[in-house]
Order: structure tokens, then sequence, then C-alpha cells
């Protein structure tokens, strides 16, 4: 299996400069997510209205439908999850910060049992609690990670939304364009534009993962295509029944 390159520099000033720069909020994944929920979804709802052989203009409606609500509701799905996270966070530091304040001692004897389970001991484990436990800012960061396995990294939910929103807009419409502009065969052409949207999304993919990108872009696409395949084989069963109805 192909790794991602992680090799850095180990000179003083390479580690300094490394170590210097505030860790980026990736918010990749909200697209990954955004995307291929989108394009996944509006597919289906093309394959299963052109199983059940019903109007174009049926797709047209439904698919702009799930487009602008499902794509809102995503979103909004997004903007609570990780505005949860940051609650979550900012109800245990102010904790902590109290806990210090009312209950150093005990706070301080929480720093030496973790850190004696890392293995420190003796004069050294001493001085460890000396020094986090001099630095306010430094006493809370430690037990919100070591205590509670909060990290300090947090994510923006406006934009975390905003990358799902955008993300499930952009590819959910693709599925929709050769209807849209009248294409002849339009449902062949929006299968063929699916696919490209498929791997785009799974050749992004694996930049947040270890998976080879060719690896990574057919298993999405392979995910896609059974989801519409289930759609237009509902919609074609629903056709016969209502059809022998």
């Amino acid at each position: 299996m192909m790794k991602k390159n992680i090799e850095h520099g180990h000179q003083a000033e390479d580690i300094l400069q490394r170590l210097s720069i505030d860790p980026k909020r990736n918010y990749l994944r909200d697209w990954i997510y955004g995307g291929i929920d989108g394009a996944v979804t509006t597919f289906a709802i093309v394959s299963g209205v052109k199983g059940a052989h019903l109007a174009t203009s049926v797709i047209l409606i439904l698919g702009l439908a799930n487009v602008i609500a499902d794509g809102f509701s995503m979103a909004a799905a997004n903007y609570l999850g990780t505005r949860s996270e940051r609650e979550e966070y900012d109800y245990y530091e102010r904790y902590e910060r109290q806990q210090v304040k009312r209950i150093p001692t005990g706070e301080a004897e929480e720093v030496r049992q973790i850190y004696s389970k890392k293995g420190f001991s003796g004069e050294a484990l001493e001085k460890t609690v000396e020094l986090i436990t001099a630095d306010e800012d430094l006493w809370v960061q430690t037990m919100m990670q070591e205590e509670y396995g909060l990290s300090p990294i947090l994510r923006s939910p406006w934009q975390s939304a905003w990358a799902t929103f955008l993300s499930f807009m952009l590819c959910g419409l693709c599925p929709l364009i050769p209807f849209v502009l009248g294409f002849s065969n339009p449902f062949f052409w929006s299968t063929v534009l699916v696919g490209v949207v498929f791997l785009g999304v799974g050749a992004m993919k694996s930049l947040v993962s270890i998976e080879p990108m060719y690896k990574s872009a057919l298993l999405t696409l392979a995910v896609g295509s059974v989801a519409a395949a289930l759609a237009y084989g509902v919609g074609a069963l629903l056709h016969m029944m209502g059809a022998a109805v």
C-alpha cells in the first residue's frame, strides 16, 4: 500500500520552523462528504425516475429539490455537529480553569498521576508537575488533552457547513446538467458525468487517507454505482408494478 510522504528534516532549524507553524484546520473531509452524498443522492433520483419511465420535468424538479433541500440539511447538520464539538471543549475548559483555581492541589495530583502512568518517576516526575502547574494555560491544556482526550485544534462550524453545502451543490447538480441542456440521450451523459464526479471525489479522498489515488477513486465509483443501480432497479420495479395494476 502506498503511503503519504511524511518525511521531514531533523536539524534544529528544521524542527523549529516546523513546530512554529500552527496546525491547519482541514475542511477537505467536509468537501468529500458533501460531494459524494450530493452526487449519489441526485443521481439516485435521476436513475429512479428514469427507471420508472417518468418525464424529464420530474427528474429536474426532484433533482433540484434534492440539491437545495438535502444540501442545506447536510450543511446544517454539519454546522450543529461541529459547533457541539466547540461547545464541549469550551465547557470542559471552563470547568478545568475553575478546578485549577479552587482545588490546585488535587489538580496537580491528577497531573502527577497522568505522567506517572507515562513512566515518569522521582525527581523527573516532580519537576514535570512543577513546570506544567506553573503555567495555568499549559496546565489546563494538559488536562484537556490527557484527561478528556480533547484536541485544541477546533474547526469553524460555518466553514464546515459552507464546505459541505457548496460541495453538495456542485457535485449534486452535475447529473442534472445533460437534462437541463437538452442533450440527446441525457441519461447516458448524466451517467458519464457522475462517473467522472465519483472518480474525482474519490481521488480527492486519497489526500486524507493512505490509499492510492486510483484505489480510492475506483472505490468511490463502485459505491456510487451500486447506489445508482439500486435506485434504478426500484424505479423500474415500481414502473412494472404500476403497469401491472
